[in-house]
């Protein structure tokens, strides 16, 4: 049986991208408008997996992810890497000088600033969905307005190409996380795991735990604070960490386990990147 894949967004967007790349073109792709649906399908067993967009290496951490998964009691299982390119679209037959407004998600408007401004006439829209524009313009026949999304969306809802790779930085990748209710089972493989936990408000605290991971051997990939909206001026810490030996992660979680305040592990996984 295919595995039900949930992403945010639609065929040829960015998250469809990833999912055939990671699980392969088998899958039923599910569609959501919202994040957030899309966990709460997964927490009530409607779909297999779910794939997150959590940050990218241009624009930074999509932070309100973080808490879906956390809130949601998600385990992430896997991540995967996907070097983002931006297009300019449009109708058939539309060149650059018949384009008033460009549609497309604030991301990707923002990735593609010097590109949108070396064409000022063109009004920019910020839309939910790079791939969602493609799809309107196609089926609305739109003249005048562009897209801004993967090639794939230009393919699947026969668009042309007015201008390929318009980011900025030529070398934008995005960071998806795998989701699902269950952890990995496999520890052989597991050699990255994502941790959250909180700490008193007091001066060294924080210093204390990275302490505790530079001792067990532990490479520190990623650091976010979040505050505690509950609880003013306190924080929730969502960390990476990268490990060669099982037996120094599981140290350094036994030790934290006892340090930190609400530790949680969000997921115990296999690191997709090597560098």
């Amino acid at each position: 049986m295919k595995n039900k894949i949930g992403i945010q967004g639609i065929k040829g967007s960015f998250h469809h991208i990833a999912a055939a790349e990671y699980f392969g073109e088998d899958i039923v792709l599910n569609e959501f408008l919202s994040f957030e649906d899309m966990i709460l399908c997964l927490s009530e067993d409607k779909i297999d997996y779910a794939l997150m967009a959590i940050e990218n290496s241009t624009a930074g951490s999509i932070i309100p992810n973080y808490a879906l998964i956390d809130e949601y009691n998600m385990n992430i299982v896997g991540e995967h890497y996907l070097e983002i390119s931006h297009n300019f679209m449009a109708l058939k037959g539309q060149i650059l000088k018949d384009i008033n407004e460009v549609h497309s998600h604030p991301m990707a408007l923002l990735q593609c600033r010097e590109f949108l401004k070396e064409n000022p006439s063109i009004k920019l829209i910020e839309e939910k969905d790079t791939a969602s524009v493609a799809k309107k313009i196609s089926e609305k026949k739109i003249l005048g307005v562009a897209a801004i999304a993967s090639k794939l969306a230009a393919e699947t809802y026969n668009l042309d190409l007015i201008s390929a790779n318009i980011q900025t930085i030529k070398k934008n990748q995005t960071r998806f996380v795998v989701l699902n209710k269950k952890s990995v089972n496999n520890k052989l493989k597991i050699n990255k795991a994502s941790l959250k936990f909180e700490l008193d408000h007091k001066r060294g605290s924080l210093a204390v735990i990275l302490n505790v991971l530079s001792d067990c051997k532990l490479n520190l990939t990623k650091i976010q604070s979040m505050p505690k909206v509950e609880t003013p001026w306190r924080y929730s810490f969502f960390v990476d960490v990268t490990f060669e030996k099982l037996t120094n992660y599981t140290k350094a979680k036994s030790i934290i386990k006892i340090m930190a305040k609400e530790f949680k592990v969000l997921g115990e996984f296999k690191n997709s990147k090597n560098d």
